[in-house]
C-alpha cells in the first residue's frame, strides 16, 4: 500500500510540475512582449523571473525522479541528493539574477524612461494570476524538500512580484510616477536574495554533511549515556542525507557481551533515537574498551 501510494503521489507531483511549466512559459512569452511594448523593467524583470521558474521546475521534476531510483551498487545510497543539488542550482539561480536586475533598475533610474501604465497592468494581472496557480501547485510539495521549496519560491517571488508591478501600473497610469518601476524591481530583487540565500545556505550545509540544524552532537551523545548497558559512546558522525534523512553513526561502548547480545541493545536504541532525534539511519560499532581515542568526535590529524 504504502508502494502504491508513492507511484499515485510521483504521478500528481509530475502533472502539478508539467502545469506549472506550462504555465510559466506561457507567462514569460506573454511578459517580455508586454515589456517591450510597454517599456516597463520590472514587468521585464518579471519575465525573467518566470522564465528562470519555468527551468527551475524542470530542474526539480528531473531531480525529483532521480531521487526516487533505488540504491544501486555504485550509488549506495541511491540518488536522494539530486534534490539538494537542484536547490542549489535554483537558488543560485535566482540570486545571480537578482543582482542583475538590481544593477538594470539603478541604471534606470539614472535614466528614467515613460512607460505604457495600462499595458504594463493587463500582463502583471495575468501574471499574477498564473503564478498563484504555480504557487498552489507546488505549496505542499515545498513543506517537505527543499528541492520543492526552491522552486516554490521561484512562483511565489514572481506572484509578489507582479502584484508590485500592478501597484506600479497604477502609480505610473494616474500619477505619472516612473522611477517606481525601478524602485519596484529593487525591493522585489531584496526579498528574493533573502529567500534564496537562506535555502542555499540550508541546501550548502545538507551537502557540506552538517549536523541538522536543531540538534546537535551533545544533546544525542547525553541521551545515549542514559541507557545503563552503554559505558561510552564515541566517533559520532550525524548528517542529513537529504531533507528527510537523518544519518547516525557512532561506536558503542559496552561490557564485554557476545555480539548477539548486542542486538536487542540496538534494536532499543534505534528506536529510542529515532523517536527522540527523528533519527532515520543508524550504524552502530559495539566494542569493549578497544578505543583509546574517546573523545565524541574523532581526531583524524
Amino acid at each position: 500500500m504504502s508502494h502504491n501510494h508513492d507511484n499515485h503521489s510521483s504521478q500528481l507531483t509530475s502533472v502539478k510540475l508539467l502545469i506549472a511549466t506550462l504555465l510559466n512559459i506561457f507567462i514569460t512569452i506573454i511578459e517580455i512582449i508586454g515589456g517591450l511594448l510597454s517599456g516597463s523593467l520590472s514587468l521585464l524583470s518579471d519575465a525573467f523571473h518566470n522564465f528562470s521558474d519555468a527551468i527551475a521546475i524542470i530542474i526539480s521534476y528531473i531531480a525529483n525522479r532521480l531521487s526516487g531510483k533505488p540504491n544501486s551498487l555504485k550509488y549506495t545510497f541511491g540518488l536522494k541528493r539530486a534534490e539538494i543539488i537542484a536547490a542549489v542550482i535554483n537558488s543560485s539561480a535566482l540570486i545571480i539574477i537578482c543582482f542583475f536586475l538590481i544593477k538594470e533598475s539603478i541604471s534606470r533610474l539614472l535614466n528614467p524612461s515613460p512607460i505604457k501604465g495600462y499595458i504594463m497592468l493587463i500582463v502583471a494581472a495575468g501574471g499574477l494570476a498564473a503564478n498563484l496557480i504555480g504557487t498552489f501547485l507546488l505549496k505542499k510539495g515545498s513543506q517537505r524538500s527543499l528541492n520543492f521549496k526552491a522552486a516554490y519560491f521561484h512562483l511565489l517571488s514572481d506572484a509578489i512580484s507582479s502584484f508590485a508591478v500592478i501597484i506600479g501600473a497604477v502609480f505610473i497610469i494616474y500619477f505619472k510616477i516612473y522611477w517606481v518601476d525601478p524602485i519596484l524591481t529593487i525591493l522585489i530583487s531584496i526579498y528574493i536574495l533573502l529567500e534564496s540565500f537562506h535555502i542555499l545556505k540550508d541546501a550548502t550545509d545538507i551537502v557540506m554533511m552538517s549536523v541538522p540544524p536543531d540538534l546537535t552532537v551533545e544533546e544525542v551523545a547525553k541521551f545515549i549515556h542514559t541507557f545503563p548497558e552503554i559505558k561510552n559512546v564515541h566517533h559520532i558522525h550525524l548528517w542529513r542525507l537529504n531533507d528527510n534523512d537523518i544519518h547516525f553513526e557512532a561506536h558503542i561502548n559496552v561490557e564485554d557481551m557476545s555480539v548477539s547480545k548486542t542486538a536487542p541493545l540496538r534494536d532499543k536504541l534505534e528506536k529510542e533515537l529515532h523517536n527522540k532525534f527523528e533519527l532515520t539511519h543508524f550504524t552502530f560499532q559495539f566494542e569493549c574498551d578497544s578505543c583509546e581515542d574517546m573523545g565524541l568526535i574523532k581526531n583524524t590529524l
